[in-house]
């Protein structure tokens, strides 16, 4: 597979999340090769829009509507698998990023609290995808730059997050 099949599905799920606006629930998405999907559910093509000829490494994500976040995020990925049929698995959120400076002050109960009242904070969504391979891919929408043309991608823009992802596709 090649990492610009991860990196369009990822900012693909970036801009759907980014079409509902902020202030969203987090959103979790099984990976799965479009080749593989379309031959076994030839009629998803017309229902999804899809390719109906996509490339040999396309990926399409499915959205896991049954995943409720009610627990820590840390929590509820330590007990996900996926069947061997995903090949990758995203994340989007929305999240508080604070300068440097302002992390190494943050205290070590109630962080969360403290980041969101913080006066420097930004107020970012991000997507990360990682593959069965190890490849890994994320997009960063800043809030006040809400603009797809200002969306920030790189293979590891939320390290810990993509380990926990990853976590959840080992055999």
């Amino acid at each position: 597979m090649s990492a610009d099949a991860l990196r369009v599905a990822v900012r693909e799920i970036e801009r759907h999340a980014a079409s509902t606006g902020w202030d969203r629930s987090p959103r979790l998405f099984a990976l799965v090769p479009s080749v593989a999907l379309l031959e076994a559910e030839p009629a998803l093509a017309d229902q999804l829009g899809l390719d109906p000829a996509p490339a040999p490494d396309a990926l399409t994500p499915v959205e896991q509507d049954d995943v409720t976040f009610e627990q820590p995020l840390e929590d509820l990925l330590a007990t996900m698998e996926w069947p061997a049929e995903v090949v990758g698995v995203a994340l989007v959120l929305e999240t508080v990023v604070l300068p440097a400076a302002a992390e190494r002050e943050a205290p070590t109960s109630r962080a969360d609290t403290w980041a969101a009242e913080h006066p420097d904070r930004e107020e970012a969504r991000v997507a990360v995808g990682v593959h069965r391979d190890g490849r890994r891919a994320c997009a960063l929408r800043w809030r006040r730059h809400d603009d797809d043309t200002d969306v920030v991608t790189a293979e590891n823009l939320a390290p810990a997050l993509a380990d926990a992802l990853a976590a959840t596709l080992l055999p």
